[in-house]
């Protein structure tokens, strides 16, 4: 269709009617085959009963239906607990993977809170505790470094250290 045209509202409303009317056909012929198939299949396993003749012949016939509703049932029963061992082995491997996995922790995100804060919202607002960091702090006292003097002769220190190793000697 071009851009300019639109299409009306009883054509519109015919197609929309027609498709529904496809889709009806589709569902109907859907169901037929599954009932043929159906049928095609009874007829295949399961063969249909001989009901005429003596008490005895139903009464075997009677037996060997039960034998195979048994057989059935018992199939049924083994494959329902292979299937609920296989359910519970695949949660236990399941929980297995998220403890290995772990828990993921989320990011963390940067708060700027004081310390005085920080104890409110921890202790709650019945406590009043404020933290000073600084009162507790050491005061250290700077020293200075006092620069030796100028650097005279070499030969008048050695004569001052002589002297001083003079005087441990005599005492």
């Amino acid at each position: 269709m071009t851009e300019g045209k639109k299409m009306t509202s009883s054509r519109r409303h015919h197609l929309k009617s027609l498709m529904l009317h496809i889709a009806a056909n589709w569902l109907e012929q859907e169901k037929t085959d599954i009932a043929a198939a159906k049928e095609a299949y009874l007829a295949e396993n399961c063969p249909p009963s001989d009901l005429s003749g003596d008490l005895a012949a139903l009464t075997d016939a009677c037996k060997k239906l039960h034998a195979a509703i048994d057989k059935i049932d018992e199939s049924r029963y083994d494959t329902e607990i292979k299937v609920q061992k296989a359910d519970k082995e695949i949660e236990d491997l399941k929980l297995k993977v998220i403890e290995l996995a772990g828990v993921k922790k989320p990011a963390l995100k940067k708060v700027r809170m004081s310390a005085d804060a920080m104890l409110q919202a921890l202790l709650g607002s019945k406590h009043k505790v404020t933290m000073d960091l600084r009162a507790n702090l050491k005061q250290v006292k700077k020293e200075v470094k006092e620069e030796p003097a100028d650097v005279g002769d070499w030969r008048k220190n050695i004569e001052d250290k002589a002297d001083r190793k003079k005087m441990f000697e005599s005492s």
